[in-house]
């Protein structure tokens, strides 16, 4: 008589490997999934978990389909959408490397852009709205944070255009470009509220840390919520050029404790949590960057950036490390902080002393970050209830690498 195997054997599931900007990503469709996945809670992140190779204590991802860093541990669900004036929706879910999670708490910018070529891909527009050749406008409801995103991309023959000549600094192989608009990419205020855009009312604030971390204790910060909550310092403050590339801080376990402990301290000043206790349950958010002005540097790829071709420098760290480039929800509280007079983003982007005496609103900028450089413009204005912002944009690029399906042991 055969003895029944002890084990269940894997399940196959429909999926797709994109690369969205400098990240990449394993794509579903919501209904492709397995029912109990189809719902948000402990079943789907089991699943996610194990299709990325999730929790590994070595680091490495070896025995999933992540990449080992912030940058490739992501995955992503879409859904053609019931909501007006919206094509799908969008769900972004940040894979944990070493630890058993998924955080849901915010939104992937980068891969954004991968989400509208992706739903094309995936027939999930609607057959009266696609066109032959130019651009389609896609319209995204992204459901971690609630906002709209428009991706406009570009259709040749009734298919998604992938390739073309657009560069983009952090990804090796020129692509087609892709337009982002995030729409009200802050928190918009209710009727007789204040704008959530500086969730403590402050341009600028001063943190305190602990001697032990950090010398002197207090550190000026601006802490905004566009795109995705951010904490920036200056560079100086923190005994940093604003030139450094990852082996510079990710080698770094100092620093890197440092970092955790002012992102855990901003968090609570943000009202994003309540005690600094929950930080490491949130790695997602906030984001940490640090700020200076425009210098000449090498970037990563040996690629000299001169200063004289951005506005200023930006280093940010993404789930307790370095980033290799700039994440694009990071990119949107860049460009909507230096679109607000006074911050520290304004004052890193004035050329001189005498405009950061009376700074005013910068609604274009070009920043450079480890791989190179990126330039991303915001629309802000003063209201009685603060400041909000309406829109921001920036230019990325998408491809699939790779789709068919996926297989993991999935029990339920």
């Amino acid at each position: 008589m055969t003895q029944k195997a002890k084990f269940a054997g894997q399940i196959r599931v429909p999926a797709t490997y994109m690369r969205g900007g400098t990240s990449k990503g394993v794509f579903f469709s919501l209904t492709d999934l397995p029912s109990a996945a189809q719902v948000a809670g402990a079943a789907r992140d089991e699943l996610l978990l194990r299709v990325i190779g999730s929790p590994d204590p070595y680091g490495k991802q070896t025995d999933g389909m992540g990449g080992a860093t912030s940058s490739t541990s992501k995955t992503v669900i879409v859904a053609a959408s019931n909501r007006a004036d919206h094509d799908v929706d969008y769900l972004f879910g940040q894979v944990a490397i070493d630890k058993a999670f998924v955080d849901w708490s915010g939104n992937c910018g980068n891969l954004s852009a991968a989400v509208g070529a992706f739903a094309v891909h995936a027939g999930l527009i609607d057959a009266d709205k696609m066109i032959d050749n130019g651009i389609l406008s896609v319209r995204i409801w992204q459901a971690n944070i609630n906002k709209t995103i428009i991706a406009h991309v570009p259709i040749t023959d009734g298919q998604v255009q992938e390739t073309g000549d657009f560069e983009l600094d952090g990804v090796t192989f020129a692509a087609a470009e892709i337009g982002v608009d995030f729409n009200n990419p802050a928190a918009m205020p209710a009727a007789g509220e204040m704008s959530k855009l500086f969730p403590t009312g402050q341009v600028v604030d001063t943190l305190e840390l602990p001697e032990a971390v950090f010398k002197g204790g207090l550190l000026k910060a601006t802490m905004i919520d566009a795109g995705i909550p951010t904490i920036f310092v200056n560079a100086e403050d923190i005994g940093y050029r604003g030139d450094e590339l990852q082996d510079d801080i990710n080698n770094d376990s100092q620093a890197l404790a440092m970092f955790e402990t002012l992102r855990a301290i901003g968090a609570v000043k943000m009202g994003l949590i309540k005690d600094i206790s929950e930080a490491a349950g949130r790695q997602h958010t906030p984001k940490i960057a640090f700020v200076a002005p425009a210098s000449t540097y090498q970037a990563s790829s040996g690629k000299k950036v001169k200063a004289d071709t951005i506005d200023f420098n930006v280093r940010a760290l993404s789930m307790g490390k370095l980033h290799h480039a700039m994440m694009g929800t990071a990119a949107v509280a860049i460009g909507t902080a230096a679109a607000v007079p006074g911050t520290l983003v304004n004052l890193a982007a004035s050329a001189n002393a005498e405009q950061q005496q009376s700074p005013v609103a910068i609604d274009s900028i070009n920043f450079g970050h480890p791989s190179g450089s990126l330039k991303v413009g915001a629309k802000t204005s003063l209201t009685e209830r603060g400041w909000v912002v309406t829109q921001a944009s920036m230019s990325r690029s998408a491809r699939i690498l790779m789709e068919g399906w996926v297989r993991v042991p999935f029990s339920h």
